[in-house]
């Protein structure tokens, strides 16, 4: 019943687009050319001139493909991947032939702008979708000094007609574009339109209403986006920012709600920074660009901590000395806005200093499909799977992905959040939380609860499974605890504990009150080079038979290295308090990886 309701909702947006290119509509497109561009936004992206090199040698590498056109345009050979086709078509590499800035990049732009005119500007389904045609416009307009400087009038004039007739169909487009940053990417394009096109003052006063509406709804209180993937934060603050410049350089002031969404998006920014200045890796996020975080913090005005809980966004900040934990304590989005969501409600990351130990598998930075379901289960996270499924479903079948996307369907309808934050030095913080994602299947809610020593160099955890009511009689469980591929990992003589070795500094050892520990395989997807071999700690069991686990991550002296005897002193440690609940208030005392087979 629920895909039904959203196939019908998507059953009249796919109308309203048939509509959108039916040859009347085109023909109602078609007007006088703009003027003249009084304004060119700023495009904070990261660019390098030598790619304007490979470029003009007919090598393109976009999105993480290359398509050698031997001389040949690239709007005519075959594409390599669908992404790379809509990178081609969203014109953002215009920036890397502006950052060379010569009259050959110059000319080498124009042609390039000329071929997609001349085949492409009455219309295509694929080049002209509501996103794909907002990024063009926006590099269009951004580049528009690269495009337009020493061209000829004849140029001049169909550079013009072509982004009239482009901002006239997104005006009837973006309402029905796919929710989310898509039809926000749709609105600031004309945004954009508005300010920098002479005559334009409707659209500008319409659009920005429609952005003022759209970023109340989007943007949460906390400031995280309503997808509740990281990365969107960063993509909104790198076309908001130079909109709000923009509409300084025309003498008109930003409108209060886009201030005010820029203004709560970078404490958010800094909230899934680790110390190394990596995002957490959840809902989508995946490799962080360092340059780009590096811009959009320059332009960070205010410099404050950031917030502890985001409950918003649904997600929970620790913080004891140099470590660092962050974990998604939120119910998944809406099924429209979670095509790219995971299924890792309860999953934490955690970090000391410029080391980072615990992780989730994250997303590889240009994917074509193969990695995306192995990235979203539960498993991928560092959480607690039941019955070796995932906590979340996702929409399955051609049908259903084709119109609709991956979306999600169903997930954890009740997650409660409990934070135990320290008024006193000697008092350590904690976090309680609990999902209810297994319990229509199993009969079983999960809860986490994890408490940090003022000093961080602990971390106690206790992962209980609660029967709630009829299910499978004894489903087994699995707590995965992904390690970046940095750290290595070495069970004790015993097998009862692992040290974990990070690169910089003291080694950590798990323990798990006695459970069955082993080291297994991982993958890490966020690297910039591609997936890499990583390990994980698991501890397996059975919810009913031993409903409790109780683990611990303390940092030991330097001299225990993988291999070595583990200290006395870290033995009795790790034995005390490895049974009975946790209290948050305790008294005193790398090589590449081949893409998944299909369908696995």
């Amino acid at each position: 019943m629920r895909i039904g309701t959203i196939l019908a909702g998507h059953q009249v947006r796919s109308i309203l687009s048939a509509a959108y290119s039916s040859p009347l509509v085109r023909w109602r497109l078609s007007g006088g050319a703009p003027d003249r561009l009084t304004v060119a936004p700023q495009d904070l992206r990261t660019a390098d001139p030598t790619i304007a090199e490979d470029f003009y040698s007919g090598r393109y590498v976009l999105a993480g493909a290359l398509a050698d056109t031997g001389g040949q345009s690239p709007f005519l050979v075959p594409p390599p991947t669908p992404q790379w086709r809509r990178a081609l078509h969203g014109f953002g590499w215009l920036r890397h032939l502006r950052a060379a800035d010569t009259e050959l990049t110059r000319l080498h732009a124009r042609a390039l702008v000329t071929d997609w005119i001349k085949d492409y500007g009455g219309y295509d389904q694929e080049a002209w979708a509501s996103d794909v045609l907002a990024r063009r416009l926006i590099s269009w307009l951004s580049h528009s000094p690269l495009i337009l400087s020493g061209a000829d009038p004849a140029f001049y004039r169909r550079f013009m007609r072509s982004l009239g007739r482009q901002v006239r169909y997104l005006i009837r487009a973006a309402d029905d574009a796919p929710d989310g940053m898509p039809k926000l990417t749709a609105i600031i394009a004309l945004c954009y339109a508005g300010l920098c096109v002479t005559g334009r003052q409707r659209l500008m006063r319409q659009s920005a209403r429609w952005l003022d509406s759209e970023l109340i709804r989007q943007v949460l209180p906390d400031g995280g986006h309503i997808s509740r993937d990281p990365g969107a934060t960063i993509d909104l603050l790198l076309d908001l920012l130079p909109l709000r410049q923009t509409f300084a350089a025309r003498d008109m002031p930003p409108s209060q709600p886009l201030l005010s969404a820029i203004d709560r998006m970078m404490p958010m920014l800094r909230f899934f920074r680790h110390g190394d200045g990596s995002i957490a890796q959840f809902n989508g996020m995946g490799p962080t660009f360092p340059e780009l975080l590096a811009t959009l913090l320059a332009y960070d005005e205010a410099r404050g901590a950031p917030v502890l809980n985001a409950s918003y966004s649904g997600y929970q900040r620790l913080e004891a000395g140099e470590t660092l934990m962050i974990m998604d304590t939120g119910a998944p989005p809406p099924p429209l806005l979670s095509r790219e969501a995971h299924a890792g409600c309860l999953s934490f990351e955690l970090s000391r200093g410029a080391d980072r130990l615990i992780v989730n598998c994250g997303v590889p930075p240009f994917d074509d499909g193969s990695w995306r379901a192995v990235a979203r289960s539960t498993a991928a996270h560092s959480t607690a799977t039941i019955g070796d499924t995932s906590s979340c479903r996702f929409a399955v079948g051609p049908m259903v992905t084709r119109r609709l996307g991956p979306i999600m369907l169903s997930g954890p309808h009740s997650v409660t959040v409990e934070r135990s934050d320290a008024d006193a030095g000697d008092r350590m913080i904690g976090l309680s939380a609990s999902h209810d994602g297994y319990r229509s299947d199993f009969g079983i809610v999960h809860e986490r609860r994890i408490a940090i020593t003022p000093d961080g160099r602990r971390v106690d955890g206790e992962d209980v499974f609660s029967a709630v009511g009829s299910g499978s009689a004894n489903p087994t469980y699995a707590v995965r605890f992904h390690l970046h591929p940095a750290v290595r990992a070495s069970l004790t003589r015993d097998g009862s504990r692992v040290i974990l070795a990070p690169p910089r500094g003291d080694p950590w050892e798990f323990y798990a009150g006695g459970a069955d520990i082993s080291v297994e395989e991982s993958v890490y997807l966020s690297g910039l080079d591609g997936p890499r071999r990583s390990d994980q700690i698991v501890v397996h069991g059975r919810a009913r038979h031993s409903p409790r686990v109780t683990w611990r991550l303390q940092q030991i002296d330097g001299a225990a290295r993988p291999g070595a005897a583990v200290p006395a002193d870290a033995e009795e440690a790790s034995d005390s308090g490895e049974t009975g609940e946790l209290p948050l208030e305790p008294a005193p005392g790398d090589g590449e990886i081949a893409p998944p087979e299909e369908g696995v």
